[in-house]
């Protein structure tokens, strides 16, 4: 079997990285309601789409992430209708079922890119998608974890928003520390640690290794 052709010119992970984007400006700006909610499964159902389309991931892969987005967003939807409503947790759970898939499709993808033609600019893009994503990540496991647990997460805030959780999320990443927000729970610690070394390590190793090897893509003849 021919190896997999790498992306065509111009095409690259623009449009997951404008995705993610999108998403975490919704989960800062929106209000927590279940409208809300909807759309922001919405949105990682179209940024775990657009990345496996993105990649050209094998057609068996493309139609197993379809058909679970498919699977997830119509239960959604059902319990809108049965509920009139999306609670918080289970609303966190779904969305970042799907957020978390994106950085291991992406990843694969970026890999076979690299074999094919080295770390270009394109590769970047990629790369900071992944980054971008696995904050989301994290800030839907608080959301769900505080729904959990009556709201109960960080000190000082009896009821934080999802503003809140992505703030935190990018700033334990980031390991910026300002120290303004702090979880409680023994979950929420464990959380933030484990964020805080997979941010630092993914900074140190992946970005740099991408920014100190990026070169302008070849032209080809």
């Amino acid at each position: 079997m021919s190896e997999r052709r790498p992306l065509s010119r111009g095409h690259g992970y623009g449009a997951v990285l404008v995705l993610v984007l999108v998403s975490a400006s919704f989960l800062v700006a929106a209000p927590d309601a279940g409208w809300a909610r909807l759309v922001s499964i919405g949105l990682g159902a179209a940024t775990l789409v657009t990345a496996v389309r993105t990649v050209r991931a094998p057609h068996a892969l493309a139609r197993a992430a379809a058909a679970a987005t498919a699977v997830l967003a119509l239960a959604t939807v059902i319990v809108v209708i049965v509920r009139g409503d999306v609670p918080e947790a289970p609303a966190a759970l779904v969305n970042g079922l799907m957020i978390v898939v994106a950085p291991v499709v992406i990843g694969a993808g970026l890999v076979r890119d690299i074999r094919a033609e080295g770390i270009i600019v394109r590769t970047l893009s990629g790369v900071l998608a992944i980054y971008l994503l696995i904050g989301m990540v994290f800030a839907l496991a608080g959301i769900a974890v505080a729904a959990i647990d009556d709201g109960t997460y960080f000190a000082g805030e009896a009821d934080p928003t999802r503003s809140d959780f992505l703030y935190f999320s990018y700033v334990t990443l980031s390991t910026t520390g300002y120290g303004d927000l702090s979880p409680v729970t023994d979950v929420g610690r464990m959380l933030a640690v484990i964020e805080a070394l997979f941010g630092q390590i993914y900074l140190v190793t992946v970005v740099a290794m991408i920014v100190a090897n990026l070169r302008p893509r070849a032209v080809r003849e």
